[in-house]
């Protein structure tokens, strides 16, 4: 599975106004750690299904959201809900890590 990637144009309906979580991963193609996390984000996404979206942005072409939201190392991944940023998990992970960090931010956003 390929992550759906957003842009500038489409951040604010597709993440800030989803009706489920999303997890938005900053990074670039010429990064390798961003590469590596790549396919593990996707193995999630599967597993999460229904509860949690997990998205891409290009640091590279989406400058205006980069600096929008501060990021200054990649990778690196927010996870929203409601408009709201919940977790910023910055570098990367193990599955095993991202997927701890993915159930914190659903039962934190259970309770919003």
């Amino acid at each position: 599975m390929t992550l759906p990637a957003v842009s500038g144009s489409t951040f604010d309906a597709e993440v800030l106004g989803s009706e489920l979580p999303v997890a938005v991963d900053f990074g670039a193609d010429w990064c390798a750690p961003c590469r590596a996390v790549r396919p593990v984000l996707a193995e999630l996404a599967d597993r999460y299904q229904g509860r949690l979206r997990i998205v891409t942005v290009d640091t590279e072409a989406e400058h205006e959201l980069t600096g929008r939201y501060g990021i200054v190392s990649i990778p690196t991944l927010y996870v929203f809900h409601s408009g709201e940023l919940l977790r910023a998990i910055p570098g990367a992970r193990t599955k095993l890590e991202y997927a701890a960090e993915f159930d914190a931010a659903l039962a934190e956003a259970a309770t919003l």
